[in-house]
């Protein structure tokens, strides 16, 4: 194996136990303020310590940890600040993904949307089965910022659904909310298929928005300090 194909291996892993690491994060398995140590990583995820590194170096451009002198690196928490400026970020996109599936919007596309919502209802009626709740909410996501046509909000979308994946997974526990979530969904898909332009962005902002009030209320306790 030559030294191109060497640095890809390493590079290719280190993205593999990057998204394991930050899932564990996101997910709450690790505190704020409990430390990451390279050792034990490296024997939880059978790897060699070079990819912990790279991944470590990764995770702490994106705010999930820092580094301290004499304590090592550690786990940092959301603030109240972090998720509201998620959220309003999420609240602005999301709209925006909504008035341009209501514009470009194929026929195959709209019908996929209203597939997945009627899914949705289906897992509903049947006593709501957590995972596939989530799973087709992001499937109902997905399906329209796909829609949209935007090749940019599409790149946008990965990155927040991972900061908000655990607080949706919890959202959805609640049958009301859940119930909430699918009424949500339907005037979403309703207004995208009447090609209502405004009324589709406005849906989709009252559906974050009101994501985010259930967080807020329900998840106080979970936050650090800003």
């Amino acid at each position: 194996m030559n030294n191109f194909d060497e640095n890809y291996e390493v590079v290719s892993l280190s993205a593999k136990v990057f998204k394991s690491i930050e899932r564990d994060i996101l997910g709450g398995k690790y505190d704020p303020g409990e430390a990451l140590v390279e050792t034990k990583l490296s024997a939880a995820l059978g790897v060699s310590r070079t990819p912990i590194r790279e991944a470590m170096r990764r995770l702490e451009l994106e705010g999930l940890i820092k580094t301290i002198p004499n304590k090592g690196t550690i786990v940092v928490g959301f603030s109240r600040r972090d998720i509201e400026d998620i959220y309003m970020i999420r609240t602005e996109i999301d709209g925006l993904a909504a008035r341009w599936a209501a514009v470009n919007a194929t026929d195959a596309e709209i019908k996929k949307i209203g597939d997945i919502v009627a899914l949705y209802e289906f897992y509903i009626n049947r006593g709501g089965d957590l995972e596939k709740l989530v799973s087709l909410d992001d499937q109902f996501h997905d399906a329209v910022y796909s829609a949209s046509h935007s090749r940019i909000l599409n790149h946008t979308l990965p990155s927040l659904h991972r900061y908000l994946s655990k607080a949706r997974e919890r959202s959805l526990q609640s049958e009301e909310r859940a119930a909430v979530v699918l009424e949500e969904h339907k005037r979403i898909f309703e207004e995208i298929s009447a090609r209502r332009v405004e009324e589709a962005e406005k849906a989709a902002c009252e559906h974050i928005s009101n994501g985010k009030n259930n967080f807020l209320k329900n998840m106080t306790g979970m936050f650090v300090e800003d």
